[in-house]
């Protein structure tokens, strides 16, 4: 597995192993969307991934 790179606020404490899994495995399942982190009190809280998906105009017809 390639390594990520992790940046860490000084005074923090870096992302846990399974933060980084998780966050890994997300970026490697969307096609087209976003992953937001959430932080509260300078630690990770929440990961939310929102998916879209395009529909082709042929689609419609």
């Amino acid at each position: 597995m390639t390594e990520i790179p992790v940046i860490v606020r000084k005074g923090t404490d870096p992302l846990p192993p399974w933060a980084i899994n998780t966050l890994a495995a997300m970026l490697k399942e969307v096609r087209y969307g976003s992953i937001t982190l959430v932080v509260q009190n300078g630690k990770l809280a929440q990961i939310d991934k929102t998916e879209k998906f395009r529909l082709n105009r042929q689609d419609h017809q």
